[in-house]
């Protein structure tokens, strides 16, 4: 039987050893730069591996200053996934941005990415927001943090996507621009909720995943473009804020 361990880190509590491995981890399997690569930048290649340093790691999904949280989870003491995630306030509200979402492709499909999202999440959270260009990451942060993708609220993300974003001390998130009918009505590309992030990574992937996904559940987000992520903006309900705080308990660091 297989030994699995999860573990929770304030963003001050990473080592840089911490981070060499979780760097390791999103070199190997976070996906490959696509053939219009050149646009992200001369260190882009298509079809070599997108690569991270720690030390770019720790400037994306670590800012100085800001409140953050990492989790992580070992199987047979080998690590098979982790997320960061980022916290800020946006009209008084918590917001809590999942700067980055990996599980090992060895792993994946046995619910990891949920159980991560659960480790990040706190009694104060009241919006919770991902950019990914995965379908699977969009369906495990609505499945964590609310009631599946097909309870999404579109209008909350439409009246609130662009002044969380621009409260965010992550640089990227920042300055992504949003794209899609949701915020142009002119737009007609099949674009729903989504930022550009001129970030060329190749889409093979997480096209087939969305086709698979849109055979069993209504999407709501839309196509994907090259150079584009999905955007997904949840917003907790006070009921469930309420009743989270009556029957949870403290998370620990373990």
């Amino acid at each position: 039987m297989s030994k699995q361990l999860f573990e929770k880190f304030d963003g001050g509590e990473l080592t840089d050893d911490m981070l060499v491995e979780a760097s390791q981890l999103f070199n190997e399997n976070y996906g490959v730069w696509g053939k219009d690569a050149a646009k992200s930048g001369a260190f882009a290649k298509p079809g070599s591996r997108v690569r991270l340093s720690k030390d770019r790691l720790r400037a994306q999904c670590l800012p100085q200053g800001a409140a953050c949280s990492y989790a992580r989870v070992t199987i047979d003491d080998r690590l098979a996934g982790n997320v960061f995630a980022c916290r800020w306030t946006y009209n008084d509200r918590i917001v809590c941005w999942v700067t980055q979402l990996v599980v090992h492709h060895d792993f994946r499909e046995r619910g990891i990415a949920v159980s991560l999202l659960n480790q990040i999440r706190q009694d104060d959270d009241e919006v919770y927001g991902l950019m990914s260009s995965h379908p699977a990451a969009c369906l495990a942060a609505a499945k964590a943090f609310g009631n599946g993708i097909g309870t999404v609220r579109l209008d909350f993300i439409r009246k609130h996507a662009a002044a969380v974003m621009k409260a965010s001390p992550v640089g990227y998130v920042k300055d992504a621009d949003l794209r899609g009918s949701l915020f142009d009505t002119k737009e007609t590309n099949g674009v729903v909720s989504s930022v550009y992030t001129n970030f060329f990574v190749d889409h093979t992937e997480p096209l087939e995943a969305l086709a698979w996904v849109r055979e069993g559940l209504d999407w709501p987000l839309g196509e994907l473009l090259d150079g584009h992520e999905f955007l997904l903006l949840l917003e907790v309900r006070r009921r469930d804020r309420s009743r989270s705080r009556s029957t949870s308990r403290p998370q620990t660091g373990s």
